[in-house]
């Protein structure tokens, strides 16, 4: 059994990291989840496993939680204080659900995986929330696959289903408690609080018949198909907080639209969280390993050519989809 806990404590940690297993594993998850939803809006209809209506009915508790705590009415300049109240119920009343939801799996996987969800809605000291947090949360997902309680053929639902309701949330809590970006780099980032949904969103916009790329920074064309695509309602929540002109501050994603297609940005996105968020220390330092995410160093193998800590059935989803980093375009120049 690996213990629990952080392991990246310095810069020279990294390469540890992006050698280890669970490096490996995550990408894959990333990868595989991306290329189930290719051409698949989010308001397309799908069929639900009991498992991913279990959990959205924990996230439907969870935005729950969030109605009770009201903020507080005193000027807060850095986040409302009530934030540190609702992520206490997190902590304590999420372990029991999940227990209970997730029966069939044991202890110590139950612990790590109640800890990826508790953080993944940001820091109730510093009441601010980034890429770090939105990682827990994948990396939650991740677990369930581990774990068998989601099997390949709830893919589609993890991201258009669980992951489009984790989104919802999060961007209440954002508006609600005044939540701060975390590490930030402002109007030069992708955005300030996500990034996978770019991702999964451009899979969804691949093979697109409604529109090009160039299309995406249009206002119009945002509230048409805001519901329909998760790229473009991420753009319709960047138009929501922030004034001024979209090349001025969001001038990464104004770049990505002088890409030709989606699957080049598709691509390069990918390629861009694996150096943007996968690669920054100041992220990674926070992320704890243990069962579920082993940092032991990656033989690369073939499918089930040695059994991992967690043996899965899922494995063959993570591993099939690991083929990434061809020649990727950098999409941040036209």
């Amino acid at each position: 059994m690996e213990e629990f806990k952080t392991r990246v404590k310095n810069e020279s940690d990294m390469d540890a990291w992006e050698s280890s297993e669970a490096y490996d594993d995550y990408i894959g998850f990333i990868t595989a989840m991306n290329k189930s939803v290719y051409a698949i809006p989010s308001n397309k209809t799908l069929t639900l496993s009991n498992e991913i209506s279990q959990l959205l009915n924990v996230l439907n508790t969870i935005d729950d939680w969030i109605t009770e705590v009201e903020p507080l009415k005193e000027s807060c300049r850095f986040g409302n204080k009530a934030f540190s109240t609702f992520y206490n119920l997190l902590k304590t009343r999420l372990p029991e659900i999940l227990s209970k939801e997730l029966s069939s799996v044991d202890q110590q996987n139950i612990i790590e995986l109640t800890a990826y969800i508790v953080d993944s809605f940001g820091n109730p000291t510093r009441i601010d929330y980034g890429t770090g947090h939105e990682m827990s949360f994948c990396m939650f997902l991740c677990g369930l696959y581990k774990v068998d309680v989601l099997k390949q053929s709830d893919s589609k639902a993890t991201v258009n289903v669980l992951f489009s309701r984790y989104l919802e949330i999060v961007r209440r809590l954002q508006l609600r408690y005044q939540m701060e970006p975390a590490g930030s780099h402002g109007a030069w980032s992708l955005d300030d609080y996500q990034f996978v949904p770019f991702v999964w969103g451009s899979a969804q916009l691949i093979e697109n018949p409604d529109f090009n790329p160039n299309l995406f920074v249009d206002e119009k064309c945002v509230q048409q198909f805001k519901s329909k695509y998760m790229f473009l309602g991420c753009i319709d929540f960047i138009m929501q907080v922030k004034k001024g002109l979209f090349h001025e501050h969001s001038n990464q994603l104004w770049n990505i639209s002088g890409v030709q297609s989606w699957n080049k940005i598709n691509e390069g996105l990918i390629k861009m969280y694996k150096k943007e968020v996968l690669g920054k220390f100041p992220i990674i330092q926070h992320v704890p390993f243990g069962n579920l995410f082993n940092f032991k160093q990656c033989i690369k193998k073939k499918p089930f050519a040695t059994p991992s800590a967690i043996k899965t059935p899922a494995l063959s989803l993570l591993e099939k989809l690991k083929k990434t980093d061809q020649s990727v375009p950098n999409i941040v120049n036209k």
